[in-house]
């Protein structure tokens, strides 16, 4: 077979797929997104972005101590590898 008519089995089939996807809840969804629309509901609850703005914090905090606990580690183990270290 050539490249034309591998080409153009490639477009009918890559066009057919396209098209079925942005008819699908999943192309919408996609669509509105480069769209800009906002899914968030403008009504909802302050207090639900208030705690989750908190946990964020907290989640920095913990990667934070994690980043720190990684580094005394590894400062560990290169001492103990050093020729005479400790």
């Amino acid at each position: 077979m050539d490249i034309e008519g591998i080409l153009a089995i490639l477009l009918i089939f890559g066009g057919g797929t396209a098209i079925a996807i942005s008819f699908s809840p999943i192309g919408r969804a996609i669509a509105e997104r480069i769209r800009g629309a906002h899914p968030i509901d403008s009504g909802a609850d302050p207090a639900v972005y208030e705690e989750l703005e908190r946990m964020r914090g907290e989640m920095a905090e913990l990667q934070e101590r994690v980043d720190f606990t990684e580094r005394l580690l590894a400062r560990s183990r290169d001492v103990e590898q050093l020729p005479g270290g400790q």
